[in-house]
């Protein structure tokens, strides 16, 4: 399976969301007069396990999305202690724009240090003590690394101050890994859920009462902007479009042809979904959005003779640039925080709820009338535009499904996981996706307050969901289905 995709992957620059984290490292200590070597709660074992788990993460987890702040050159020996070293440190990680704070508790911490950073930074912080396994022949031991998690997580508790911690385990063992992995990835979805800006294109389609937002709540609770843009201006972009970038349309027009097999009634759409394309494109660079929701089968037909949108979301949605469909705002930030939870490698799918397999009662059609990206393929199948809309089936494998909702006011995020399964051949995009107990999920589903639309994306990140809800007090995750 390859994709043809010429040059449509676009950088970043200062629009759409980024998924380059920043992690502070704060190694502390307690703040105790200085001690002999191999006695209890020394210096010298916490400069030494400071500096050597720091120089670890630094070489080992650094990455394309991954850099680092520490406090060199701050504190005694570059381990942070009291009052006036946890200042500086501050200044230091917010003149460098930290995303988030890891503390290392390195013999026992520093609960008041610990919690002035936190507070002072308001970023996602995770604590993590490493293994207390230095012990002497006459009964002393340097570390108590792991008590003083406990004195630095009441302290946060007393700030309300929200956090995330790792088990006591070595610096290079699995565990420790995966769990600053995670992390990191619930630091790129706190970083892009607050304050996102999202592109409001028409209206809702008439009957669909279902995908109703409000727009002040969000701002009010989350920050999150909608930036609102008509058909006019839609109309008028795609006036120009053809002229403005005729190199980009041509590219696209080239990946329709390329990766998709035509039936006889979309060769003529070809270049109209191009330019649609080109047009959307530079509507997130103009209004600097990080995700879009459009209304599209009522509006875009009759406005653009017959045109339909469906494949060309699946064309952004390989840019990085998500679309949601049929106004639904709350998908809309369901993609983008999928996304963030694979730093922007994995693509979200949009499919509903649709029907229930004929034979497998655990299973069922998770649909949507052709906005799945051509990546996101099931290997050895193929690709059709059927009257401009894409017919293929998903990728196999483990799905995370998920959907931001609210009620009263009050917002939740449904977070499940379901496998692929084998499944009657259909139209548009879609998988078949098998849960432990579909019926539970259909009676979550109708108590609401969920609707059909849901985000599917490759790989379990429901422990990312759960995490990055420590830091939305207005948003609670929901656990009722285990």
């Amino acid at each position: 399976f390859n994709l043809v995709f010429y040059n449509c992957k676009i950088k970043r620059g200062d629009i759409m969301l980024d998924y380059k984290v920043k992690i502070g490292l704060v190694p502390m200590r307690r703040n105790t007069t200085n001690r002999p070597a191999k006695t209890f709660l020394t210096w010298v074992s916490a400069e030494e396990r400071g500096h050597r788990f720091v120089d670890y993460i630094e070489k080992n987890f650094k990455s394309e999305n991954v850099t680092f702040t520490d406090s060199k050159g701050l504190g005694c020996s570059d381990l942070i202690f009291d009052d006036k070293s946890a200042a500086e440190l501050v200044e230091r990680f917010k003149a460098e724009e930290v995303d988030a704070v890891v503390i290392i508790n390195c013999n026992f911490g520093n609960e008041e240090a610990a919690a002035d950073i936190a507070k002072a930074l308001g970023k996602p912080v995770l604590l993590w003590a490493p293994l207390d396994d230095e012990y002497y022949k006459d009964g002393m031991r340097p570390t108590d690394s792991q008590c003083g998690l406990f004195g630095v997580s009441r302290q946060f508790q007393r700030y309300h101050i929200p956090f995330s911690h790792l088990p006591c385990c070595r610096v290079e063992s699995d565990e420790f890994k995966a769990g600053f992995d995670s992390f990191v990835r619930v630091a790129c979805m706190v970083k892009n859920f607050k304050g996102m800006r999202i592109g409001q294109v028409g209206t809702r389609p008439a009957p669909f009462f279902s995908v109703i937002w409000n727009e002040g709540e969000l701002m009010e609770k989350f920050g999150i902007k909608i930036i609102p843009i008509n058909f006019a201006i839609i109309e008028q972009r795609m006036k120009t479009a053809e002229t403005d970038y005729a190199d980009e349309i041509a590219e696209y027009e080239q990946y329709f042809l390329t990766n998709y097999e035509l039936d006889d009634l979309t060769p003529k759409y070809i270049k109209p979904m191009a330019t649609m394309t080109a047009m959307y494109k530079h509507l997130f660079e103009e209004f600097n959005l990080d995700v879009l929701s459009a209304e599209c089968w009522t509006a875009t037909p009759v406005m653009f003779d017959g045109l339909a949108p469906c494949a060309l979301y699946g064309l952004l949605n390989e840019m990085g640039l998500m679309v949601s469909c049929e106004s639904d705002i709350h998908c809309a930030m369901t993609m983008a925080l999928l996304r963030c939870a694979t730093l922007g490698k994995g693509r979200p799918l949009f499919g509903e709820f649709t029907v229930r397999h004929p034979e497998n009662r655990n299973a069922e059609l998770l649909w949507h009338c052709g906005p799945f990206p051509v990546s996101e393929m099931a290997e050895g199948t193929k690709a059709r535009l059927v009257n401009q809309r894409a017919w293929l089936r998903g990728r196999d494998g483990e799905y995370t499904v998920a959907r931001i909702d609210q009620e009263h006011g009050d917002y939740m995020v449904l977070p499940l996981i379901c496998r692929t399964t084998e499944g009657p051949h259909t139209h548009g995009t879609y998988i078949w996706g098998e849960f432990e107990n579909l019926q539970a999920v259909e009676d979550r589903l109708l108590d609401g307050p969920y609707i059909h639309h849901f985000v599917e994306m490759r790989g379990d990140y429901r422990k990312e969901i759960k995490e990055f809800c420590k830091y939305f007090p207005n948003l609670k995750v929901d656990e009722t289905i285990k």
